[in-house]
């Protein structure tokens, strides 16, 4: 599903615009992203935690030639299924 079907989905469920629905969805994602670039953690109970990790630099190899390469540290955003997500997933 991408965002447009999303969107669809929503407005149908929620009897609103998909003009006011990509309104909140937009915004959902810049509170979203906003908050992890700031180191922040996001938490819907039951549905999904998301938090930043940071992974330290490494060496990793080129998959064509084998050589060795410096892999840079950097920050990933982690994503964590509630349990009545996972539950809802699982069909119990």
């Amino acid at each position: 599903m991408n965002k447009s079907e999303i969107t669809a989905a929503i407005a149908e469920d929620a009897n609103l615009t998909k003009k006011d629905v990509d309104k909140s969805l937009s915004a959902f994602e810049s509170v979203v992203t906003g908050e992890l670039a700031k180191g922040g953690k996001i938490q819907l109970v039951g549905f999904v935690s998301i938090d930043v990790v940071e992974r330290a630099a490494r060496e990793g190899r080129n998959p064509q030639t084998g050589q060795p390469i410096k892999i840079a540290a950097s920050k990933a955003p982690r994503f964590k299924a509630g349990k009545t997500l996972r539950d809802a997933v699982n069909g119990k």
